[in-house]
């Protein structure tokens, strides 16, 4: 039932790699952003370890998109864990703090998309990429 994953076309895999990759590099815009306008602080409703780690995705969003581009494994590994910290950091905001729901937030929306992508894609095209 799973002998696909393991045969994943490599023309499957680049445009893969390519969309999740793109899509670290507008994270990356978007944290400079917020880092450029507003410091390491961008939202005065959130705790400073909130604003902290959202303004380290600057960093890691950037590392792991040169990582896919250049076709390492590592960068597959450090797209899932920024993705899985990314949305329980941002559901924790939506739902701990400003006490809202996925449904009227449509970044969180687009956030568990790309998520939904990344983790569901990671299995077949890590064989593809290099240690």
């Amino acid at each position: 039932m799973t002998g696909w994953i393991r045969t994943a076309p490599l023309r499957a895999v680049v445009p893969a790699v390519a969309v999740a990759a793109g899509l670290l590099l507008v994270g990356t815009v978007s944290h400079l952003t917020d880092l450029v306008r507003h410091g390491l602080h961008p939202y005065d409703w959130a705790p400073g370890w909130l604003n902290l780690y959202w303004s380290s995705l600057a960093l890691f969003d950037t590392l792991a998109a040169a990582l896919l581009f250049a076709g390492r494994r590592r960068g597959l590994d450090l797209v899932c864990a920024v993705m899985a910290t990314d949305l329980a950091a941002n559901a924790y905001a939506v739902y701990g703090i400003q006490h809202s729901d996925l449904a009227a937030q449509p970044g969180l929306q687009r956030l568990l998309a790309f998520a939904v992508l990344v983790f569901c894609t990671a299995w077949p095209v890590r064989r593809h990429l290099t240690p």
